[in-house]
């Protein structure tokens, strides 16, 4: 996206160094990266950066209005609803593609949102070995508003472990030494310090949460949310049956609450009007269909990782949902072959990290990861056998 830093990058990558690259990342936590992690990152100018910023504050604009929670009254799946929301999400993530406008000018377009964390702690590790690989220019960094390795990592800790002891506050998964991010859960105790600890790991006495550590019974003061429910609802009946326990009142923080994960998402999108949000309507509230429907996707409001998403949409696709509430139909985008790589261009998101302190009137933009494509779609499936794909960092020019 910056053809000078671009051309350097290219001429001066090397396979070898690739795999040292490789080697480094793995070594923190050997066989925990099970993703494919790319040849390069991504470089984005200051013009282009503050496009993106400015779409994502005006999403901000509209989550801290007084009246947001009265729009998205509706957002959270009864049987889902956790007790004691928070007044606000603690993290907020922000993804957009990189895409090319019927002018053929560069532009973000928001694809999704959540009110959930993502690799927020991993990020720190592979900035730090991207760096050290590659000679990333100094006037790059994959931080934002000026916050660097120390402050951010300081300002994660802060909201994660709030006014407890570390060993009271757990970063909660299910299965979590199975799941494909799972680097991440490793980097947050490494960097914050909290435990990791399994859905069936955790002991119920009365409202109070406990996890045993050494022979020791410990108490579970706050939790770090990392348990996706639609997820939940794919486990084994006795993983289902205790995750039951969360949808009970317990002497627990909350970070972020549950209930975000539904009222900052998909659903949220149609309440949102930007040049760079793409045109999106709840499927139930449309009269009349397009009649280009094969430049429009269709997705499911309750799902993940972009399951249930229809590319290719027809009238027949439409009529065989029963639920049309809990779906959207949004203008297709046209993501911008925009990385120059040895063979074919690869596509470009990115995703951009929003945190929200107690005490703060609005969250802040801190970081960044990024996903590279040859595919139809971002994702693994997509990118299969392919290189300069998968997980990446964009460094934005300051």
């Amino acid at each position: 996206m910056v053809p000078s830093v671009r051309k350097w990058f290219n001429e001066n990558f090397t396979e070898e160094k690739y795999k040292a690259y490789l080697n480094e990342l793995n070594s923190k936590h050997p066989g925990a990266i099970e993703f494919r992690v790319a040849e390069t990152p991504v470089f984005v100018d200051k013009a282009f950066t503050d496009k993106i910023i400015d779409c994502c504050e005006s999403i901000v604009d509209v989550i801290t209005q007084p009246n947001f929670n009265a729009l998205v009254k509706n957002a959270v799946p009864q049987d889902v609803v956790v007790p004691d929301e928070t007044p606000f999400s603690h993290f907020i993530a922000f993804d957009f593609g990189i895409c090319e406008n019927e002018n053929g000018e560069l532009e973000p377009q928001l694809i999704e949102m959540q009110g959930f964390p993502t690799l927020f702690a991993y990020q720190i590790w592979h900035d730090e070995v991207t760096r050290k690989h590659f000679n990333i220019p100094e006037n790059y960094s994959a931080y934002l508003n000026g916050f660097t390795k120390e402050t951010y990592q300081q300002l994660l800790k802060e909201i994660i472990i709030g006014n407890h002891a570390a060993e009271n506050v757990i970063l909660l998964e299910i299965l979590p030494h199975q799941q494909k991010t799972r680097i991440d859960f490793y980097c947050t105790t490494d960097y914050v310090g909290i435990p990791v600890i399994c859905l069936t790991e955790l002991i119920k006495d009365g409202k109070d949460l406990f996890y045993e550590k050494d022979g020791r019974k410990i108490k579970v003061e706050r939790i770090y949310n990392r348990i996706i429910f639609d997820d939940l609802q794919q486990q084994s009946k006795e993983i289902q049956d205790k995750g039951k326990i969360l949808l009970e009142e317990l002497n627990v923080e909350w970070v972020p609450h549950p209930n975000w994960f539904y009222k900052i998402s998909k659903y949220t999108i149609p309440f949102i009007k930007h040049k760079y949000i793409p045109e999106t309507t709840f499927l139930d509230e449309i009269k009349t269909l397009p009649a280009d429907l094969e430049n429009y996707v269709l997705k499911p409001l309750f799902s993940f990782a972009g399951q249930g998403v229809v590319i290719d949409v027809t009238e027949d696709d439409i009529k065989r949902i029963t639920d049309p509430h809990n779906w959207i139909l949004q203008k297709k985008v046209k993501y911008a072959d925009v990385i120059t790589t040895p063979d074919i261009p690869a596509k470009a998101e990115v995703r951009i990290f929003y945190f929200w302190k107690d005490g703060e009137a609005r969250p802040v933009a801190t970081n960044n990861l990024a996903r590279l494509s040859k595919g139809k779609m971002i994702g693994v499936r997509y990118n299969k056998d392919k290189e300069w794909v998968g997980g990446s960092l964009v460094y934005f020019e300051k």
